[in-house]
């Protein structure tokens, strides 16, 4: 970068790389039930994760991301697994937020189209390609792109959203959800409550991208645990508004998944006589979505290049442009993110796909997340031998709190991720938890098979090594 990224520029960084508008509608989709399971989840996952991974950065801002992490913490092996859990996921999540732009770029065209499975794959594919084009060309502006497309695409959005649902209620409309103390308490005996804990949990993934960006931010011991802190109460707020906007218009067996956002700002926006504002409102959200792709396109390939130099990647894939971008192997994911999109036309509906490929890639990086707690907590524990921890409270009690709640957050969603929700077609449920169960494994296995053969090699060459030795 040609100057360090600033508060502001990084802020709205980590905020669009994880507050997305396009996360509303799966998270509406569980009316009343949102707002507990969404505030739970800011307790048992969202600020562990914040301040645990401030805490990681500023140990060694020289070497920072959760491959360097890992790799202090637990040695080279487990780190290229979480790194590839990492990567893995976002191959699994890019056909979602591309079904996204596609819908919302459809719906201010052609509205019918937006549930064709096979339109909406020849605009994700394309579109991913030509992003990939795109990130080829180097990405010394990508985080000033990125805070641009977050500021007119994401924020502006969101408080229009959260206005038009405040102003609904204030004129006393109809509201489609139930609104009481005895609603806003859900009923744990019901497996749709408990689902609604994997769409909220998605829209919290990410927040430690930037952690890999550390050397090219101003001040970074000071400016990055800001920027984490101002993102983290945002997202809150504002995914907490947003998806109690949504829900409270559009019931929940009518809600769509991919193409909510604008069915919500159109209801609202015919309603209120503005309907000549709903192109204006779709290109910015189409701009925020795309602004999002910017920092997941490139940070977890970023993460799995620190892994190259123990010999994880293949020199093939090692290499980058004079822009300084591994170009195979963004090609790489572009390849695997056109393989994937394939499971649009192997559920019954387009909403059982975006929910299947959304639920996979939750699960995916929630096995990171697990990893990445207990790291937390083992440098935690090193570092609170020679000094105190910086921005965890409480020291070790602290410590051990936030990575148990962290732990606990991750290992529930992990189970409930198996189980489909009912006011979704996936085709039954056998049928759906078989191709989820081969999709965790089909994406699990290439980095637990990587670990395993890196691991006999390096034993393999201490043999080696101490066999020479006591020959001489």
């Amino acid at each position: 970068m040609v100057k360090k990224i600033g508060l502001l520029t990084l802020m709205l960084f980590i905020m669009g790389s994880v507050d997305n508008i396009r996360n509303l509608p799966a998270t509406a989709i569980f009316g009343s039930d949102l707002i507990f399971f969404l505030v739970a989840s800011a307790i048992f996952f969202l600020i562990p994760c914040a301040l645990l991974c401030a805490e990681l950065a500023m140990m060694n801002p020289e070497e920072s991301g959760v491959y360097a992490w890992t790799k202090r913490a637990f040695g080279p092996q487990m780190a290229m697994l979480s790194i590839w859990l990492q990567w893995i996921n976002t191959m699994i999540w890019f056909p979602t937020i591309l079904s996204f732009i596609a819908a919302v770029a459809l719906h201010l065209i052609a509205p019918e189209l937006a549930k064709n499975p096979y339109v909406l794959i020849s605009i994700i594919v394309s579109v991913f390609w030509l992003l990939t084009i795109v990130n080829l060309q180097g990405v010394r502006i990508s985080s000033r792109f990125a805070a641009i497309c977050s500021t007119f695409g994401m924020v502006i959005p969101m408080i229009m959203i959260i206005l038009l649902g405040l102003t609904w209620i204030l004129r006393g409309h109809p509201l489609a959800i139930q609104i009481s103390t005895h609603h806003l308490i859900p009923n744990f005996s019901e497996n749709n409550s408990w689902i609604s804990l994997t769409a909220i949990m998605t829209s919290f993934l990410g927040i430690e991208l930037t952690a890999v960006h550390l050397k090219d931010i101003k001040q970074p011991q000071k400016t990055f645990p800001r920027a984490m802190l101002l993102a983290t109460i945002f997202i809150v707020l504002t995914m907490l508004a947003g998806a109690f906007a949504i829900a409270i218009v559009i019931p929940a067996n009518q809600l769509s998944l991919i193409d909510g956002v604008m069915e919500s700002f159109s209801y609202y926006l015919n309603t209120y006589h503005l309907t000549g504002w709903v192109p204006m409102i779709g290109v910015m959200i189409l701009i925020g979505s795309v602004g999002s792709l910017v920092n997941w396109m490139v940070s977890p390939a970023k993460g799995l290049l620190q892994a190259a130099e123990d010999g994880f990647i293949p020199h093939y894939l090692q290499r980058v442009n004079k822009a300084g971008v591994p170009q195979r192997l963004l090609i790489v994911q572009a390849l695997i993110v056109t393989l994937v999109c394939s499971a649009f036309l192997f559920m019954p509906s387009v909403n059982a796909s975006y929910w299947l490929l959304t639920d996979l890639s939750t699960q995916l990086y929630m096995l990171m997340y697990v990893i990445l707690f207990f790291v937390a907590l083992a440098l935690g524990l090193r570092t609170l031998r020679e000094k105190s921890l910086v921005f965890v409270p409480a020291g070790k009690v602290g410590l051990w709190l936030f990575a148990l709640f962290g732990v606990i957050g991750s290992c529930v969603t992990l189970i409930v991720g198996f189980v489909p929700p009912k006011v979704l077609d996936l085709g039954g449920v056998l049928h759906y938890e078989l191709i989820f169960a081969a999709g965790m494994i089909l994406m699990i296995l290439p980095g637990v098979l990587i670990a395993i053969y890196l691991k006999a090699k390096h034993t393999l060459l201490e043999h080696r090594h101490h066999s020479d030795s006591d020959h001489s």
